[in-house]
């Protein structure tokens, strides 16, 4: 590698004889400039250590072909499923996908945004923390870049939102559960990290009202995102204290649910639908893992398709519309009830 030191695209232009504007091309889509210029600009690239400042170069740009992708927190399964199926929708389109995590911090989530003003995205398909979200932060980002809202929806703030239906998880889980054995309590944590998990107590609430039925909600201390280990813990106080006041057991959702058949299991009981079982446990989001739990998690499933496929589709559809819609739009899909062998 050579030791020249080149500061800038201008001086790499000049020094490989070909047009500034073309090597900035090529630094947006490689696909864009011919295969022979292509090729001279790629072995300079090997000869010189040079690579552009992105971010400068986005300044003289109104528009650029990245898509950001913000989640709350990317190590949970959940989240890079759904992130992967964006980004495949971003890659087959022509967009340049760019992803990135909150790590459940707040702070952080408007220091990846701001961040994302720099890189001039054509939009950004967010899930936010939701709750704990700097909420006047996120609406001014909002305002001044095309932005889709995806799994946690904030009120007002957005162009659109696009999520799966909360009562018609719980609703589906419910009446499954009383119809084929005792009525279910619910399992949840005390702090919730999602606001989702809200939405799933109320309509739990709702349900066994409207069954005639009497709630019984278990609501176990624990705050952030190690879902997993707040259910097992929880789940073992509470275990210890003698027990739920059912042997149906409602998780808010799935990772939570895997902490509870962790303690099941270290206090020697048996989860199942078949004789001899003491717990019949069931959940939601049908968690990339919860096929594989043992025994397998009953779960009212995300349509993780269907969910990427139009959020992506409406951010298209709200950058062709210049970044604003007449009416902020919300679409619902419903969830899918998947029996296995825990309930």
């Amino acid at each position: 590698m050579s030791d020249t030191k080149i500061r800038n695209m201008e001086e790499f232009a000049a020094l490989i004889g070909i047009s500034r504007p073309t090597v900035s091309k090529y630094f947006q889509d490689p696909d864009s400039v011919r295969q022979s210029t292509r090729d001279r600009i790629e072995t300079a690239l090997g000869q010189y250590d040079y690579r552009p400042n992105i971010f400068a170069v986005n300044q003289n740009r109104k528009l650029t072909n990245i898509v950001g992708i913000v989640v709350p927190y990317l190590a949970d399964p959940f989240f890079a499923e759904i992130a992967r199926q964006l980004e495949q929708r971003c890659i087959r389109a022509g967009f340049r996908p760019a992803l990135y995590s909150a790590h459940g911090q707040p702070d952080l989530e408007v220091d990846v945004l701001d961040g994302l003003r720099l890189l001039k995205p054509a939009g950004v398909l967010l899930a936010p923390l939701g709750r704990i979200s700097q909420r006047d932060a996120i609406k001014q980002f909002c305002r001044e870049v095309p932005t889709v809202l995806f799994d946690s929806n904030m009120d007002g703030i957005g162009a659109a939102f696009v999520g799966s239906d909360n009562f018609s998880f719980v609703s589906q889980t419910v009446d499954y559960l009383t119809r084929t054995g005792e009525p279910p309590c619910f399992f949840e944590m005390q702090t919730p990290a999602n606001p989702n998990a809200n939405k799933r107590r109320v309509a739990y609430l709702t349900m066994m009202d409207q069954l005639g039925l009497e709630p019984k909600v278990y609501s176990v201390p624990g705050a952030g995102w190690a879902f997993e280990e707040i259910g097992r813990e929880g789940a073992l106080s509470i275990i210890d204290a003698g027990g739920f006041s059912t042997n149906t057991v409602l998780c808010s959702n799935d990772r939570l649910g895997i902490g509870l058949l962790s303690a099941c299991y270290e206090r020697g009981l048996k989860v199942g639908r078949g004789e001899g079982c003491d717990l019949r446990v069931a959940s939601h989001d049908d968690h990339p893992f919860s096929r594989f739990t043992c025994p397998s998690l009953t779960t009212a499933a995300h349509d993780y398709a269907s969910v990427a496929n139009h959020a992506f589709a409406t951010l298209t559809e709200l950058i062709d519309a210049g970044g604003r819609f007449d009416e902020r739009q919300e679409t619902l899909f419903t969830p899918k009830l998947i029996l296995r062998s825990s309930a």
